[in-house]
């Protein structure tokens, strides 16, 4: 059975955290409250998929490093491309003379995905990285 498209429902909580909520939606471009409640569902809804070893996902990696450091490029690269199919695109920066930000597109299975971002991230010489996960867009509608 097909749900409609919109449903109500009601929901308690405290009024201060309610007054938060409005100056939220207010400050994100005049939002109202049901759709700032649907936009922060949403957003946990991705996040819990994203830890699901077979939903598929997008997202970025994103790793900063100070370049000097022995072998480091060469390590990264060479993660990468054990992990092909999972990277869709990269892009390196220089932020100073010695640390670069590499961001690396990624999609593909959820455990995979985040299999070669701990090798990534946990390589020595990467000062700090994140994996940041979205929808592939599939399962959700605007």
């Amino acid at each position: 059975m097909r749900k409609p498209s919109l449903c109500r429902f009601s929901l308690s909580m405290a009024g201060d955290l309610v007054d938060k909520l409005d100056a939220m939606a207010k400050a994100k471009g005049g939002a109202n409250r049901s759709q700032t409640v649907a936009d922060m569902v949403r957003a946990q809804l991705i996040e819990h998929q994203g830890q699901r070893g077979t939903h598929h996902i997008a997202g970025t990696i994103t790793l900063v490093y100070d370049h000097h450091r022995r072998n480091i490029q060469g390590l990264l690269t060479d993660i990468q491309h054990d992990h092909g199919p999972l990277i869709i695109a990269t892009m390196h920066v220089h932020l100073d003379h010695h640390n670069c930000m590499e961001v690396l597109a990624v999609r593909g299975r959820a455990d995979a995905v985040r299999r070669v971002a701990d090798r990534l991230i946990a390589a020595p010489g990467v000062k700090h990285g994140k994996l940041t996960v979205t929808t592939t867009g599939q399962d959700f509608e605007a």
